[in-house]
């Protein structure tokens, strides 16, 4: 009876080019997106020269100019309304 079992271990036919394929872009796949999900996690601080150009001081003439265009383009030219017969 012993000698009837059979313990060894199954055959595994070895994988196929598309098979390797899909695996290794699975696993590219997932370091993607760990690098995804690690940048919206740590911050980048940004560097000098950016940070200097946002902080020059406005002038009361500039940002009087930027609220009326902006209050302009909010303005909604009114319908023409048809004449009644």
């Amino acid at each position: 009876m012993a000698s009837d079992l059979d313990f060894s271990p199954p055959e595994v036919p070895e994988p196929t080019f598309l098979e390797n394929l899909l695996r290794y872009g699975l696993f590219l796949g997932a370091i993607f997106q760990l690098i995804c999900v690690l940048a919206i996690i740590v911050p980048i601080p940004k560097s000098y020269e950016a940070e200097t150009e946002p902080s020059e001081p406005r002038t009361a003439e500039v940002t009087r100019k930027t609220k009326a265009a902006v209050a302009s383009a909010n303005k909604r030219p009114k319908k023409e309304t048809k004449k009644k017969r």
